[in-house]
């Protein structure tokens, strides 16, 4: 979260007033600092009784490509709904990426010392998420959902271009709304995007960020010579 003094000795100074975020491996952001500085590995690898259980066919497991690892992030089918006011049925239809976003972006405003409903100000958010496969995976073809839900609903849960408005409608801030979208770098772009908005005077503060959660989680994948992912489930820095 990011702020902007205008003050007659810091005149378009931005500032970092708060922080928030879910990790593998860290619930929180002084976890991820911790796990930083101690070297910690957060990359899960799983058995193959693991796999099958999670739904991975036997057939992958004996594709001597397939990477039994993977970045695990704890409790994504957990989500505070009352919370926010939004009832149980549209949260079972809500992206995990935008209920995560959405729970780090109020812990974010905490972290500031910032309550919307007494903030005089104007409070902007620059977002950006990956593509649902929530919707892909357990919503689309899921025919207890289509007999209940309708498209347009399905779509506003999960569409990865509503992330900053929903975020924004759901805290009822009324600054500027953009969604970021620039793969790996679209947190560091929301960022950026979020100082030029506070510089030239569109909000007072911005929560700005991004959410990659897949689904089905706790699985690993087939490699593919000269894809992003590596061979053995790890990314070193260098």
């Amino acid at each position: 979260m990011v702020d902007i003094d205008n003050g007659p000795d810091t005149l378009g100074r931005v500032a970092i007033i708060g922080l928030a975020g879910r990790f593998p491996g860290a619930a929180d952001v002084a976890q991820l600092w911790r796990n930083l500085c101690g070297g910690t590995e957060s990359i899960t690898h799983f058995t193959d009784p693991e796999l099958l259980a999670a739904g991975v066919p036997a057939s992958d497991l004996a594709d001597p490509r397939y990477v039994r690892a993977g970045a695990v992030l704890d409790g994504i089918d957990l989500f505070d709904a009352g919370f926010f006011g939004i009832p149980p049925r549209e949260a079972q239809l809500l992206d995990p990426q935008q209920r995560l976003f959405l729970e780090s972006a109020w812990a974010a405003l905490e972290s500031a010392g910032c309550d919307p409903s007494r903030y005089g100000g104007s409070v902007g958010v620059f977002a950006g998420s990956a593509l649902s496969t929530y919707l892909l995976r357990n919503l689309l073809g899921n025919e207890s959902v289509r007999s209940w839900a309708s498209p347009l609903q399905v779509v506003l849960g999960n569409d990865k271009d509503s992330l900053a408005t929903a975020t924004a409608y759901h805290l009822d801030l009324c600054g500027p709304a953009f969604n970021v979208q620039s793969y790996c770098s679209t947190s560091l772009v929301a960022v950026a995007a979020a100082c030029t908005s506070l510089v030239a005077g569109e909000c007072d503060v911005a929560l700005a960020g991004g959410a990659a959660v897949s689904v089905p989680h706790r699985v690993g994948y087939v490699y593919q010579e000269g894809g992003i992912a590596s061979p053995d489930g790890r990314c070193p820095a260098a």
